[in-house]
């Protein structure tokens, strides 16, 4: 386990947080580890064509506070190795075969949109992993709606093409006034961090991803009864992306679970009410 200090203060801010590398399974992965060491660690499972500097430091900063948060690039995105996966199935065996060349055995998981996806096969196929569970902005395998996801992405990242927007604006903010200011200050806090910053993500990535969400949208229901770890699911109420319908069915299948859904906010409902939310996942994280 590495270490994480400045002089004597140990590093809980993830803009400050060193990227660091280790290969497992002939693959290089590239990870980012704020927060005090020891217990278990909480591992981020981040979006769609995204790599490290994707992490709203609004939300990781006050887990990293108490906790040893970890974020990685999946194979092949970002400064990882290797060929994209090709399967929302083969992703989350990545995702394995990263978590265990750290040496952990047990884990808690952060997960939003695509990761959510990952870390419900994760679940699935290694149970003794997980101990919590964190869902956000995202939906269950064969879940409605979630083939249309690469629609709806290339259509707004036309809009935002055109408007000179980053596309994550359109896609995870409603486009009413409280939205287009979240989108903004959300895009601008993902520049927080001016050094170390990650290898951008090519478009060939991203339609990989989407091919793979495509499929697992097509395919048969996970029986989600299996998932018996607590879980908390939030999502805005007006998610155009993966329907917030899809949130609502995960807190149904999976029993005990926890449901936040916020009002007049899209995809990125976790990121435009960051305050109550980083609260709210902070208090169920915690031990």
């Amino acid at each position: 386990m590495s270490d994480n200090t400045i002089g004597d203060r140990t590093i809980t801010s993830y803009a400050e947080a060193p990227t660091r590398t280790i290969s497992a399974g002939g693959t290089t992965y590239a990870y980012r580890e704020p927060g005090p060491r020891g217990g278990v660690p909480v591992v981020f499972f981040v979006h769609l064509a995204a790599n490290l500097d994707n992490w709203d430091p609004r939300i990781v900063d006050p887990i990293a506070r108490t906790r040893h948060v970890i974020a990685f690039d999946y194979k092949g995105v970002g400064a990882s190795s290797g060929a994209v996966a090709g399967t929302v199935e083969e992703a989350a065996a990545d995702a394995y075969t990263f978590v265990r060349a750290l040496g952990f055995d047990t884990i808690d998981i952060f997960a939003f949109s695509l990761g959510g996806m990952v870390a419900q096969d994760l679940t699935l196929a290694h149970p003794e992993l997980v101990r919590k569970l964190v869902l956000t902005g995202t939906g269950p395998r064969g879940g409605t709606g979630i083939d249309k996801v690469a629609g709806v992405t290339y259509k707004d990242i036309l809009r935002a093409t055109l408007t000179r927007s980053d596309p994550k604006e359109f896609l995870f903010f409603d486009r009413n006034a409280p939205g287009k200011r979240a989108g903004k200050e959300f895009v601008s806090r993902l520049k927080e961090r001016t050094i170390d910053r990650d290898t951008e993500v090519p478009v060939s990535t991203l339609r990989t991803q989407l091919a793979a969400i495509t499929k697992y949208g097509r395919s048969a229901p996970s029986d989600l009864s299996l998932i018996t770890q607590p879980t908390l699911i939030a999502n805005g109420d007006n998610d155009r992306m993966v329907p917030s319908i899809l949130s609502e069915d995960l807190h149904r299948r999976i029993a005990g679970s926890e449901l936040i859904i916020y009002p007049d906010s899209g995809h990125g409902g976790i990121f435009q009410f960051h305050e109550q939310f980083s609260s709210a996942a902070v208090d169920f994280l915690t031990d």
